[in-house]
Parts: structure tokens; C-alpha cells; sequence
């Protein structure tokens, strides 16, 4: 599931937030706890964000943090939810922006969109938690698998790319390739290794392409 805003941040009654906004009041309250972890994982990583030093970034109460989340996983994961549709939305501009032909053009426009984002989103890099793994969860979410459907599906509606299982399981592997590439080329978000980033862009269009000729 993404997120549009943070308005309509985790809808439907996720189990992520114990009280759901329905007021702009609350919208913005979880707005600002949001942007007080990403500030604080920019300096310090997800790994030791807890839900006071969430509290104290934002000028909020410890109790306002478990008003909406049980616990700091749950913080990371509404904050990776937030930045995941967050570059949906940018890659989508970008693409009407733009005046990209042919599916190559839409590829390098993602490709730039995630690596600004990398620059200039606070507490991008959460994007890649949530797994399992690292959450302990076992939450059957898997974020890139969707990211990498949604991207598929504009791949196919504006450039007519094929669909089908073998070119999900491809977006797939490029979208956790590309977060793992990228996040190493952004350690310093201030002086980028662009070299890695053309290095990937290189890797994920011949592999695309072949795939695609396959199909």
C-alpha cells in the first residue's frame, strides 16, 4: 500500500498507527513526528532511532508518539511508506515533465528522480527498511515489489513494455538494486559518487533490454 500524504498516511485502518488523522490538526501533528525521524535518522541512522528522540525533535509529548505508533518500528515504516510514494509521485512529474520517448528516457528519469531524492529527502534512506528481516515483523508488505509493479504498469501504459511475471521479477531486482547502489553512491549526500550511479544505469538498461528482447 503507498501513501499519497501524510493526510491520508497509512488509510484504511493500518496497524502502523494506533489513531488515525481525520482532522488537519492531527494530519499535521503526524506530519511533524514524521519529519522529526527523518532529521534524526539523517544524523544517526533507523537502527538507533527511538520514539523519545522522535518526541524530542518534533517539541511533542513521549505520549503524542504513542498516540499514533506503538513502537519506533512502526515510525521507520510509516516514514518508508511516506518516502516510497513520495518518489512514485516524483518519477510520475518527471515523466510528464519531461520529454522522454522512448522507456530508456522513463528509466533514466527514475533513475535521477531516486538519486534526488537521496540528496534532498530527509530520511530517504529508510525507503529500504522494512523487510522482515530487519524489522522482526514478518510483515508481508514488501515495498519494492510494489514500487516495482507500480513502475511496470507505467512502463507498459505509456511506452508499451510487455508485462508479465518475468518483467514484475525484473522491476523487482532493479528496484533493490538500485536502492542498494544508490544508497552506497549517497553515503555523502553533499558530494555524490556519480560514477556508481552511471555504473548502475549502465547495468539496469542492458539487462532490461534483454529481458524486454526476450519477452
Amino acid at each position: 500500500m503507498l501513501v499519497t500524504e501524510v493526510s491520508n498516511a497509512l488509510p484504511g485502518g493500518s496497524s502502523l498507527l494506533r489513531n488515525e488523522p481525520v482532522q488537519a490538526r492531527s494530519s499535521a501533528r503526524l506530519a511533524g513526528l514524521l519529519d522529526a525521524a527523518a532529521a534524526v535518522i539523517d544524523e544517526i541512522g533507523f537502527e538507533r532511532l527511538t520514539t523519545a528522540m522522535v518526541a524530542e525533535r518534533a517539541g511533542a509529548s513521549i505520549g503524542t508518539v504513542y498516540r499514533y505508533f506503538p513502537d519506533r518500528i512502526a515510525v521507520v515504516e510509516a516514514l518508508a511508506i511516506r518516502s516510497t510514494q513520495r518518489l512514485a509521485e516524483r518519477f510520475v512529474a518527471a515523466l510528464d515533465a519531461s520529454a522522454a520517448a522512448t522507456w530508456q528516457d522513463a528509466c533514466d528519469a527514475l533513475i535521477d528522480a531516486t538519486a534526488e531524492m537521496y540528496r534532498t529527502e530527509p530520511g530517504f534512506r529508510a525507503i529500504r527498511f522494512g523487510d522482515a528481516a530487519d524489522t522482526g515483523t514478518g510483515d508481508a508488505e514488501d515495498r519494492m515489489a510494489a514500487l516495482g509493479s507500480a513502475v511496470a504498469q507505467i512502463m507498459h501504459e505509456r511506452f508499451g513494455l510487455p508485462t508479465g511475471e518475468r518483467i514484475e521479477r525484473t522491476w523487482v531486482v532493479l528496484a533493490e538494486s538500485a536502492h542498494a547502489v544508490l544508497a552506497r553512491a549517497h553515503r555523502d549526500p553533499s558530494n555524490p559518487e556519480t560514477d556508481l550511479i552511471e555504473e548502475y544505469r549502465t547495468m539496469s538498461r542492458a539487462h532490461l533490454e534483454a529481458v524486454v528482447a526476450a519477452s
